[in-house]
């Protein structure tokens, strides 16, 4: 079977989408007799789990390690999930890997996420690499990534989602996010509130806690910043080449990890500097120029949406702001939405190819029924329409807008990811292209 053929496979051979637990996963893996040879770093938490693992990425490669990336879920590419030395595996990898798992699980039942995790961590465990990156999918104690130990956990934001699977609070959710530690290893904590739960398991399972405003910090001004970790200190840094006023904190976390586990991957300041300048990842807060211009962000609940417009609106002005939005049934929407009001003029609800999705009528009808503050900018007079996918929504959009306009496109990893899909939309909006051929 080609790639697409075992992924629709994969989908086939369990009841439920999403089955928390490690048995079966555990089970598999011994068959398999999977693990590494090299360090781990696994990264839990509820936003910035992806931009930290492309940063640890960017400064292990420049600083001459090869390594290997686990990362979920896609954009448009299946084959994102894995990156080996910073290029996506091939699909005969993908494929050669696939068997193995299926040869390995016998009758043993595994879920979509499941089999696909087991067969990345094979392909990258036969890759002769320097270091892995392992980043959780959901949350972290039942998460299939678990099986493997790691080397230093590193835990980002945590904040509500999932609840169906986590909790209803940030206190139960982190003891879900803590499941990563290990005993006498460290875990590197970059919320700068974190829950006590947090902390609490840190102290059970005798992990080595390094939290951000005790451990590590940062202090900068609009041109550079400088980071001290347990008495050390790094002046005259250039920002990361990721945007948002967030990505600072997961720079941290990056570079307090780096510093303790510096005895087994001795990471050069020359390839710290160049890693944060190259570090890439389409679809966090990607500002491409045109007119109008063109912001993707695969923000998909509250706390993630509140720094999307924190980032927002750090751009300053612009005369529209109009959103593609499309997302998940099981999030909170009308928060989602809530937030972003201020400053969009204009929504665009789209429709989205997975069964989770939230029409885009019922976005609308939400909407609609979502109490409103009308003291801002432009609110007596939001338009809103429907679309049947992200791409005739920001085709809409691009008509709508005026050449000062901006467009967001958000709510989720596939509505990106439609747009995304065919490559990096380049906007010219109509009217200024009359006023150029005139």
């Amino acid at each position: 079977m080609n790639l697409e053929q075992w992924l629709a496979h994969c989908e086939s051979i369990h009841t439920k989408s999403i089955d928390m637990g490690l048995e079966r996963v555990r089970r598999v893996a011994e068959r398999l007799k999977l693990g590494f040879t090299c360090p781990v770093y696994t990264v839990a938490g509820t936003n910035g789990k992806g931009s930290t693992c492309a940063m640890l990425e960017a400064i292990l490669e420049e600083s001459g390690f090869k390594t290997g990336v686990y990362s979920s879920p896609h954009l448009y590419d299946f084959k994102e999930r894995c990156r080996i030395g910073r290029v996506n595996a091939s699909e005969a990898d993908f494929v050669h890997h696939f068997e193995r798992v299926e040869k390995a699980r016998g009758d043993t039942s595994l879920t979509y996420f499941e089999f696909t995790t087991l067969a990345i961590l094979s392909l990258m465990a036969a890759s002769d690499l320097d270091v892995a990156i392992l980043e959780v999918g959901l949350g972290g104690r039942l998460d299939a990534v678990n099986v493997i130990d790691t080397d230093c956990a590193i835990i980002t934001s945590i904040d509500i989602d999932h609840t169906e699977f986590l909790g209803n609070d940030r206190e139960t959710i982190a003891r879900e996010k803590a499941g990563i530690m290990r005993t006498g290893k460290p875990v590197i904590i970059s919320d700068p509130v974190p829950p006590a739960s947090l902390l609490k398991c840190a102290e059970e399972t005798g992990a080595d806690a390094w939290l951000i405003g005790r451990d590590f910090n940062f202090s900068g001004d609009k041109q550079q910043w400088s980071f001290a970790v347990r008495g050390k200190r790094s002046a005259g840094l250039a920002y990361p080449a990721l945007r948002g006023a967030n990505q600072i904190f997961n720079a941290c976390a990056v570079l307090a990890a780096l510093e303790a586990t510096r005895g087994q991957l001795a990471v050069t300041a020359q390839g710290i500097r160049n890693g944060l300048s190259v570090v890439t990842l389409p679809g966090r807060f990607q500002i491409i120029a045109g007119q109008p211009t063109l912001v993707l962000d695969v923000a998909h609940n509250p706390h993630a949406v509140a720094a999307l417009f924190e980032n927002l609106d750090a751009m300053g002005f612009y005369p529209g702001t109009h959103a593609v939005f499309g997302a998940m049934a099981d999030k909170d929407l009308a928060a989602m939405m809530q937030k972003m009001a201020p400053i969009v003029t204009h929504w665009y609800f789209c429709d989205l190819p997975v069964p989770r999705a939230i029409s885009a009528a019922a976005l609308k009808q939400l909407w609609a029924d979502t109490p409103k503050n009308t003291n801002y900018p432009g609110a007596p007079n939001i338009q809103v329409n429907t679309y049947p996918d992200s791409v005739s929504a920001l085709q809409a959009a691009i008509g709508c807008a005026n050449p000062a306009d901006r467009i967001v496109v958000f709510g989720s990893f596939y509505t990106v990811g439609g747009v995304l899909e065919h490559g990096i939309p380049r906007l010219d909006a109509p009217h200024l292209q009359a006023t150029n051929a005139t």
